[in-house]
């Protein structure tokens, strides 16, 4: 999918315990400042994503690229959510080269930030002490998360959870809220 209009942002993912194939991350923290997207800086709303996640089709992607896929809402491999501080996401890392290599890169500390794809539905405009802020409101569409080389959010992250933490929340679920589909891993955002 070629879309001109799709923006990208990246955030900070973090390590991981060796027998863990779970990765989980921020796409997005609400309320942080992005880097400068070429004269201005971004935030985002709290609740920009909640109609989005309930309509979208949301793919986890390496940098971005349609062709590393690693998990997807409609299969059920990949579960997205905003909680208090942002759009949380969650997959087990595929048995797949893209998958095995991503985890590895996440392992070893290369890979520590995402990002996501996505159209924007509402936004808002300011000027303070000489600075343009563009503020998400309310996201229409939702196409990606990301774990990305660079990101435009500092604050993005992306792990692998550990075994502990897992076990932890597993009488915990998701499937049965169709507000949230949990997806934890990487920072890149779009609009098309």
């Amino acid at each position: 999918m070629k879309n001109k209009n799709i923006e990208k942002r990246a955030a900070t993912v973090e390590a991981a315990q060796e027998e863990s194939r779970t990765i989980s991350g921020y796409a997005a923290v609400f309320d942080s400042d992005s880097e400068d997207l070429g004269g201005f800086t971004e935030r985002i709303e709290r609740g920009a994503f909640a109609e989005a996640i309930k309509v979208s089709d949301v793919r986890a992607l390496f940098n971005h690229d349609n062709n590393m896929i690693l998990a997807r809402t409609a299969s059920g491999t990949l579960r997205i959510y905003e909680d208090e501080r942002g759009l949380k996401y969650e997959f087990e890392a595929p048995h797949t080269t893209a998958g095995n290599d991503v985890l590895q890169m996440i392992k070893r500390g290369d890979i520590n930030q995402s990002s996501f794809g996505f159209t924007v539905e509402q936004d808002s405009w300011a000027k303070r002490d000489g600075t343009t802020y563009r503020t998400i409101n309310k996201v229409k569409r939702l196409y990606d998360v990301s774990p990305v080389t660079f990101p435009a959010y500092p604050e993005a992250s992306v792990a692998v959870r550990k075994l502990e933490e897992i076990n932890s929340e597993e009488n915990r679920t998701f499937e049965n809220d169709p507000a949230t589909l949990e997806v934890k891993a990487a920072l890149y955002f779009h609009q098309a």
